[in-house]
């Protein structure tokens, strides 16, 4: 398959079942609800060191927050239900509570109820208030601006992590332009986040290593500086391969986030550099979803 020059590999991404949630937070202003969302998804690009993988989902106008003001959707993934809550109390407590002005609600209705600020109300040190409205659960938590307004519980749902695509380039500046377009046409679907910096990692990797301490190492066959010395999976042309990972909650979610991406890869061509698109897999053993490529992009 071949779109507009660039090359679709009859490949297929390997991706795992996980469990996610989803939170809003509202601040007095976009700005400070960014801040605290920015602070919440921080350090979570990978279930390999981070405990979780979470990202910004999107930003909210003030008439769809509960509260009536500028909000931003944040998603949190993980590889269990118990380290899915625990890091998601420990972010809201560490990142909303103490960020000015912020309030933090629910963004999935059903699923398996999880603490969102049933625990985080104990701040209030005997003080705090509990409301409910229309059936839910609010904690009214005293603190120095004013009160954190939080809802008590949040949904955990069934997810898959792991979604990927590889974009191989000419150079390093044309395999950034491409995932940056990439991003911008993605972060317009629901449902998913893309975990890394900016939403692009240039270190992909591979499961195993030769130093038994570690479970994964670089992906030697996608590396341009060592074309000579291993089993390389790049033509001589290619000096630049960065990838893109999806987490969604479903996944069809997935197969949009790619299908959008991948085209807007496209549509620079190959006049810009770009040869090919590949993704990420080990053979089918590390997780049950896949995602063919060229099916994708039928």
């Amino acid at each position: 398959m071949i779109i507009n020059g660039v090359t679709i590999d009859k490949t297929f991404a390997e991706a795992f079942p996980m469990k996610a949630t989803r939170a809003i937070i509202t601040a007095q202003n976009e700005k400070w609800a960014m801040i605290s969302a920015q602070a919440m998804t921080g350090f979570a690009t990978s279930v390999i060191a981070c405990g979780c993988e979470a990202g910004i989902e999107r930003i909210l106008s003030p008439d769809e927050t509960p509260d009536g003001r500028p909000g931003v959707s944040i998603m949190i993934y993980a590889m269990g239900g118990k380290g899915l809550a625990k890091q998601l109390e420990t972010r809201a407590g560490q990142c909303v509570l103490t960020s000015p002005t912020s309030a933090l609600f629910a963004g999935i209705e059903g699923g398996k109820p999880i603490p969102l600020g049933k625990n985080l109300r104990y701040f209030g040190d005997g003080f705090q208030i509990a409301k409910k409205i229309a059936g839910k659960r609010y904690w009214r938590v005293p603190v120095m601006d004013g009160e954190f307004l939080t809802e008590a519980t949040t949904g955990m749902v069934e997810a898959i992590g792991g979604g990927n695509f590889l974009v191989l380039a000419e150079s390093q500046p044309q395999a950034l332009a491409a995932c940056e377009a990439a991003i911008e046409e993605m972060k317009k679907i629901p449902n998913v986040i893309m975990p890394f910096p900016g939403g692009v990692v240039r270190s992909g990797s591979k499961v195993g290593s030769k130093y038994p301490a570690l479970g994964a190492s670089t992906n030697d066959a996608f590396c341009p500086t060592l074309k000579g010395v291993t089993k390389t999976d790049l033509s001589p042309e290619i000096e630049s391969v960065m990838e893109i990972v999806i987490d969604g909650l479903s996944k069809e979610d997935i197969d949009k986030a790619m299908r959008v991406g991948i085209q807007a890869v496209c549509d620079l061509g190959a006049a810009n550099g770009i040869k090919r698109i590949s993704a990420g897999n080990y053979g089918g053993k590390l997780g049950p979803f896949h995602f063919h490529l060229q099916e994708i992009m039928a």
